[in-house]
């Protein structure tokens, strides 16, 4: 991971970094071996440093993290979710724009 801004969540800190945080959570759902999942990750990155202090952002590699994966439904890669108040409040499947992303954790987060 290249931003000092992003959290590597696993099955062990899941709910205490993203379903207990007082401020909107971006999760993005990866494989090392997804090639969509490294055309996406430096845009992730780009978001975290966007939103450092409005908005959370964090990791979850999928193949270290099975429990969470399966509990929040992760059947294909990338996936996003954007948790707020502990809930899914918006999840992209495959590659996503950086201005959708954006959009919505402005929106969120509102700031």
């Amino acid at each position: 991971m290249s931003s000092a801004n992003v959290v590597n969540l696993t099955d062990a800190n899941f709910d205490a970094e993203v379903i207990n945080s007082a401020q909107p959570v971006l999760v993005d759902f990866y494989a090392s071996w997804c090639g969509p999942c490294k055309i996406l990750s430096p845009v992730v990155d780009a978001l975290a440093d966007q939103f450092a202090g409005k908005a959370r952002v964090g990791k979850v590699d999928t193949d270290n993290a099975r429990a969470v994966s399966v509990k929040h439904g992760i059947t294909a890669l990338p996936t996003l979710l954007v948790f707020k108040n502990g809930q899914v409040v918006k999840r992209w499947v495959g590659l996503t724009r950086k201005e959708d992303i954006a959009a919505v954790l402005t929106e969120v987060s509102g700031k």
